[in-house]
């Protein structure tokens, strides 16, 4: 089966997501398509979400792929199971690995969730959390500032470590919290300074390495793993600015054995 596995993401914060497929499924093809002209998605309405994301999985279905992942979570939350009912091919998203993950970690059942206004709204991760564990404590705050950050590739340095901290802020008097979900695959650029704020005592999580498990159990149990013997040519397309896009690509993949065993495309596709 060498058809190749989509990955749609509002922006760059996908490529975390894509980056861990290729670790764990080094013979696998990606094709990649972030919409970084219309991104952030977290304050847009849920029409609007539902449209740009079926504009990306079109985009997608041309290219003849055999699964899909959403790495974004307003798109999952919006979309997965209208997605899934319409579309023949496997669809995974990144809140229920997300989810799982952060269950598997915690200790007193106290788990914080930081994501987009409209993944927050939704309340996908506390009703994926508890639907495994209705006793879990959940306290979930929305990061609006995080996503334009990243996509103008400011990752560190005092003004976003001042962003990180009022952002934060709903969750400085719970003491208990021993979790915390980054619900937005684009808050894993920014892991280093969230983890400074909000203390080593706290376990930050990121769907990434989950979502990549559960990617590898549905191929195996559809039989659409690649025979392929050699690396794949992996295809990122962006919508936007090819500059942030590949400098944000550079910072993800550099120093990463994939980075230099594999050629990766890019190219700027027109959405309406």
């Amino acid at each position: 089966m060498e058809r190749p596995i989509g990955v749609i993401d509002s922006g760059v914060g996908g490529l975390t997501v894509a980056h861990e497929l290729m670790r764990q499924l080094p013979r696998e093809q990606l094709i990649y398509l972030g919409d970084n002209k219309r991104c952030p998605y977290g304050p847009r309405t849920k029409d609007e979400v539902r449209k740009f994301t079926w504009e990306m999985v079109n985009f997608l279905l041309k290219k003849n792929i055999k699964l899909l992942v959403i790495a974004c979570n307003t798109a999952t939350a919006f979309t997965i199971d209208e997605l899934t009912e319409h579309l023949e091919i496997p669809i995974i998203g990144v809140i229920n690995p997300g989810a799982r993950a952060a269950i598997n970690a915690t200790v007193n059942e106290q788990i914080g969730v930081i994501g987009t206004e409209g993944t927050i709204k939704s309340e996908a991760y506390p009703a994926a959390l508890k639907k495994i564990n209705p006793n879990l404590q959940v306290e979930a705050a929305a990061c609006p500032l995080f996503v334009p950050i990243v996509e103008k590739g400011v990752l560190a340095g005092d003004e976003v470590k001042e962003v990180v901290k009022d952002s934060l802020l709903p969750f400085e008097n719970n003491k208990e919290m021993d979790t915390l979900i980054l619900g937005c695959t684009h808050y894993p650029l920014l892991k280093p300074v969230i983890q400074e704020v909000i203390g080593e005592h706290v376990t930050v999580i990121s769907s990434s390495e989950e979502t990549a498990r559960e990617t590898s159990a549905v191929l195996e149990l559809k039989h659409l793993q690649t025979k392929r013997k050699n690396p794949p040519v992996h295809e990122f397309y962006s919508t936007g600015n090819m500059d942030i896009f590949y400098k944000i690509a550079e910072t993800i993949f550099k120093e990463s054995k994939y980075n230099n065993s594999y050629e990766i495309k890019s190219a700027v596709i027109d959405v309406d």
